[in-house]
């Protein structure tokens, strides 16, 4: 009798917990599609029929426990969230946003001479404790195409005084040596503006986010807003050549964005930023020990 008594309480706590783990599953998933609404709400994304949407949601949802795992972690300097990018795998996101195309047998000089580093005689002790080059206004605000002329804005206002945005869309119109929305590398663009003796402003040639015909007007010299006569890249895996760099004026980094940790990236810091490695181009704007 004690048997069967032992048996049925067995079966009858079986089910309870079966059910408050499928209660449990169905409350996570509601949880998910919530969030998916609100964020769909947040981003303006909307699906082309429900087959997309559920794909979509399922993508969502990965992309949701890897940044709850990865916050749950009290050792990490920095935070994930739910961003732009959150419906897209990592292999989506790397084939439309990493851009980096380094020529084969590039080497480490920079223009078409060979120049020593010149702040190489720059002493660590002059760098300071830290340089914020937005502070001194030799920075624009964040853009989402603005690797290539962030350097010469900075170095042009140090120079001149004058902080003016310049024209990323000429470089995609206008700069051949690179491969447009479908990726580049600094120097390719550093070099158009060089032999173009100069760029305009964004405002002369705004943004449109995708490749189009270069405009006529770039050929003129009225229209330039900014010029440069060279360009040097600085000694490799050299962090101290970095920060001397840094400390004189804005410089092009490139970084690594492949991973889900970078894709799902919220308030990276400068320097979480850079200790990842390269396929991301944006301007270094100062640096702090």
């Amino acid at each position: 009798m004690a048997s069967i008594v032992f048996l049925i309480l067995a079966i009858v706590l079986s089910f309870r917990t079966s059910g408050a783990t499928s209660r449990g599953g169905l409350f996570e998933a509601s949880a998910a599609m919530e969030k998916h609404e609100q964020w769909m709400a947040r981003f303006h994304r909307a699906y082309s029929d429900v087959s997309e949407k559920t794909s979509r949601f399922e993508v969502f949802k990965k992309n949701l426990e890897f940044v709850e795992n990865f916050n749950m972690n009290a050792n990490r300097t920095y935070k994930l969230d739910v961003n732009e990018f959150s419906d897209l795998t990592n292999e989506e996101f790397r084939a439309r946003y990493m851009g980096l195309v380094v020529p084969e047998g590039m080497t480490t000089s920079g223009s078409t001479e060979t120049v020593s580093f010149r702040y190489e005689n720059v002493s660590v002790s002059e760098t300071g404790e830290g340089m914020d080059w937005r502070q001194e206004g030799a920075v624009t605000s964040i853009k989402n195409q603005g690797q290539c002329v962030a350097a010469v804005e900075g170095i042009t206002k140090i120079a001149k005084g004058q902080l003016v945005s310049l024209s990323e869309q000429q470089l995609l119109d206008c700069n051949n040596e690179n491969n447009g929305c479908y990726g580049g590398i600094m120097s390719k663009s550093f070099e158009y503006i060089i032999n173009n003796q100069g760029i305009t402003s964004e405002d002369n040639y705004p943004y449109q986010g995708a490749q189009q015909t270069c405009a006529s007007t770039t050929e003129s010299t009225d229209s330039v807003a900014a010029t440069i006569n060279g360009y040097e890249t600085i000694p490799n895996n050299d962090e101290e050549a970095l920060l001397k760099a840094v400390s004189q004026q804005p410089v092009s980094a490139v970084i690594d964005g492949s991973g889900e940790a970078f894709m799902l990236g919220s308030n990276l810091t400068p320097c979480e930023i850079t200790k990842k490695m390269a396929k991301y181009s944006l301007p270094r704007a100062g640096h702090q020990d």
